[in-house]
């Protein structure tokens, strides 16, 4: 079977590289970052990136996260402090069988997912950044940081946000900044008394979302408006971090405050998209992930759309023809499948952002009710598939 070139190693690469490799394809991945990078907080395996990572054998049960049993939404708000919405679906759909929803480090996953390449034989280049990509008929190039060059047949780039791939196909382009920025930690298990939950908290200009990464430790992202920050996803610097966690946000009730004030490590980031492109793909190289879709993390679902993309190309990629006209169909194939869905999902994202950080005690106070009546809705909707509100 031919070799395939994977360029990035963060949640889309490996699991399309151990895919390919199940099919008989070589895989080979260039990253541009270290093996184990530190950077980032965590995410949210959703039911429908479970179910992807359910093709590849016996690597579910062995994800380092820790599985959420409730979901619950809940003001924050002086003078309209209560609980908006709650069930148990999670918890519910993993009895019946089926995928519920995980929370894990990402740095955890990163690392597990070189473990598992390295277990299944799969080369890949660490530190070793791609800066251009050229074609001719039969073949695509990488040309890589350190002055040399690879080819395959297939390249497909899911280098993140700030892709190499996607500007050596399309040319320059700056993110879009939504107006939001999140700051975020990890803190010592702050409910001690309570089921593995996620929880949703509205407050007056802010929202706060926390959820379990492993038994002892969960992970939390308060979103607010503010001035455009980088993207960097690292740590504060230790002064910053002291400053943060002894400010007014340690003051927030029900148990908000000590997320803050326990945090062991705090990153602030900025949260942008990019424009939607027309296609993802140019000749033999096609860009998938966060390259063709970044989004911003209203929705949970950025890593879980990847997986969605990684599951459909690998199941377009069924034989060793890798001519240009067959990429070319398969290519317009995938588009026609995932340029839609994501497009809506990111559009989406961003409203519900929009929506969530409101200023204003009376403006937080509807958003609140808005909030409870879609829930309630929702669990009547759902009336008989073992929800609960509260």
């Amino acid at each position: 079977m031919p070799k395939v070139i994977i360029v990035g190693c963060g949640i889309a690469g490996p699991v399309l590289a151990l895919l390919l490799k199940q099919k008989g394809f070589e895989p080979v991945i260039y990253e541009r970052g270290e093996r184990g990078p530190s950077a980032g907080l965590s995410l949210m395996l959703q039911p429908n990136g479970l179910q992807v990572l359910s093709s590849i054998p016996g690597l579910v049960d062995r994800i380092p996260g820790k599985a959420v049993d409730y979901i619950k939404l809940a003001s924050i708000v002086p003078g309209d402090e209560r609980v908006l919405g709650e069930y148990d679906s999670p918890a519910t759909l993993r009895r019946a069988g089926g995928f519920g929803i995980i929370g894990v480090s990402r740095p955890k996953l990163l690392a597990f997912l070189a473990d598992v390449m390295e277990e299944q034989g799969i080369p890949v280049q660490f530190n070793t950044p791609v800066v251009g990509v050229a074609q001719s008929q039969d073949e695509a190039t990488v040309k890589l940081g350190n002055g040399e060059t690879d080819s395959a047949p297939l390249v497909v780039g899911c280098d993140g946000m700030h892709s190499a791939v996607r500007k050596a196909l399309f040319g320059e382009e700056q993110p879009g900044f939504t107006g939001l920025t999140q700051t975020g930690g990890v803190t010592p298990h702050p409910f001690p008394d309570s089921p593995p939950t996620m929880i949703n908290f509205y407050g007056d200009g802010m929202h706060v979302i926390a959820y379990p990464i492993s038994d002892s430790h969960y992970s939390w992202a308060l979103t607010e408006r503010g001035p455009e920050a980088k993207e960097t996803w690292r740590a504060m610097d230790q002064a910053s971090q002291d400053a943060f966690k002894a400010g007014p946000f340690s003051a927030l009730p029900s148990g908000v405050g000590g997320l803050v004030s326990g945090a062991e490590k705090i990153i602030k980031y900025g949260l942008y998209d990019r424009p939607e492109l027309a296609k993802w793909h140019q000749g033999r190289v096609l860009l998938i992930g966060d390259a063709a879709h970044p989004t911003s993390p209203h929705l949970g679902q950025g890593a879980n759309q990847a997986f969605e993309d990684v599951l459909r190309l690998s199941q377009l990629l069924d034989g060793t023809d890798l001519s240009l006209d067959s990429l070319t169909n398969i290519f317009t194939t995938f588009e026609a499948a995932r340029i839609p869905k994501t497009a809506e999902l990111v559009k989406g994202a961003r409203q519900a952002g929009e929506m969530r950080v409101v200023s204003g005690l009376e403006a937080a106070k509807q958003r609140n009710d808005v909030v409870a009546k879609e829930w309630m809705d929702r669990i009547r909707g759902a009336s008989g598939s073992g929800s609960k509100s509260g």
